[in-house]
């Protein structure tokens, strides 16, 4: 099995064309243009990995994790940009990030492999008034019973590493929502488990994830990927 890790949202950076739209630049300092601490832990992970891909641009001038026709593919200070804008955008920034990582996974499927895909987030630990109860959450198609099997593995295991977290099963958001993920499952119904990870963002700092959840973490999957016959 051939472990790929993403990180779609991993900077704030907002391309020279188009720092016009983005006068205010405190809206690049919260967590809707950016993962906080997502592009840390991703760093620590990467020497698992068979190959790994990240996005420092914001998803405030495009959203890398929905699909073409999703609603909030540009934020506000996007969506009212001409269609020749909205077209040189995904072809500049959305296309060739996620035709690269596709066309990876097509190339290990392709010569007998199968594929983890583990694609890197973190949440804000209140939205709305709301407090998110929750450590880190396992995103994941419920009807695909081996992503269901990596995840309960992947839970016990990184509880073993640290008995306090709480760990959780899409949460805070449904691993079946529109998402990269979701999109490459229909790409490929065999031989891929596409899995994304939220980080409590309570753990960063500085744009820094906090250490003792970074190793615990990195234990887990080099502990899973050992055994990963079982998947």
């Amino acid at each position: 099995m051939k472990l790929v890790l993403t990180c779609e949202h991993g900077g704030n950076d907002i391309p020279d064309a188009y720092k016009k739209h983005f006068k205010n630049k405190a809206n690049l300092q919260t967590h809707r243009a950016l993962d906080l601490g997502a592009l840390d832990l991703f760093e620590t992970l990467e020497p698992l990995s068979d190959a790994s891909y990240y996005s420092a641009t914001s998803r405030m001038l495009v959203e890398l994790n929905r699909s073409l026709h999703h609603k909030q593919l540009f934020s506000e200070f996007t969506t009212n940009l001409s269609n020749i804008e909205k077209d040189n955008i995904i072809n500049s920034y959305y296309l060739p990030y996620r035709t690269t990582v596709e066309n990876k996974i097509r190339d290990y499927i392709e010569t007998n492999n199968a594929v983890l895909h583990l694609s890197i987030h973190s949440f804000t630990p209140k939205l709305n008034d709301k407090t998110r109860n929750c450590d880190i959450g396992l995103l994941f198609d419920s009807t695909k019973k081996t992503e269901q099997l990596f995840c309960k593995e992947f839970k016990g295991e990184l509880q073993n590493q640290d008995s306090t977290l709480n760990v959780r099963f899409n949460y805070p958001y449904l691993g079946k929502a529109d998402g990269f993920t979701t999109y490459l499952r229909t790409q490929f119904p065999t031989h891929y488990l596409g899995i994304e990870m939220e980080v409590n963002q309570k753990f960063a700092s500085e744009n820094h994830m906090n250490l003792r959840i970074k190793q615990s973490i990195f234990k887990t999957l080099n502990i899973l990927k050992l055994f990963q016959h079982d998947f």
